[in-house]
């Protein structure tokens, strides 16, 4: 599958921004998609993830602000964030997974995902 991520940008502090990936190629193989991210000189750590079957997951550190969704039609996964924070900054990269897992606890770690898209880049300023 392929991924294109969109939507980054500069905001200020409590401002909104929805990014998108678009995905191409197997996208009916995908078993859920997912939203990661990685401020500089940090780790990459899970932000939100949805299952085809429909049910989400969020970090906490993003519940109550952030909300994915996805159009199947348009083959879109969406992650509108709110009330962003400066410690939102960072790279937010999106990731397809193929393996259907009964635990929901997989999609919380970044290695259940196969494919990532390249990046766009959320700048919050306080």
């Amino acid at each position: 599958v392929q991924l294109q991520a969109s939507g980054g940008g500069l905001v200020q502090a409590g401002g909104s921004l929805r990014l998108s990936c678009a995905a191409s190629g197997r996208t009916s193989s995908t078993s859920a998609m997912g939203w990661f991210r990685q401020a500089p000189g940090k780790e990459r750590e899970f932000v939100a993830a949805i299952r085809r079957s429909g049910p989400t997951y969020y970090a906490d550190s993003v519940k109550g602000r952030f909300t994915i969704s996805r159009d199947n039609i348009k083959n879109t996964v969406y992650l509108q964030m709110n009330s962003l924070k400066s410690e939102d900054t960072a790279v937010y990269y999106c990731a397809a997974a193929m393996t259907s897992y009964y635990t929901s606890t997989y999609y919380y770690r970044a290695t259940t995902y196969d494919d990532w898209g390249q990046g766009t880049l959320v700048t919050v300023s306080s």
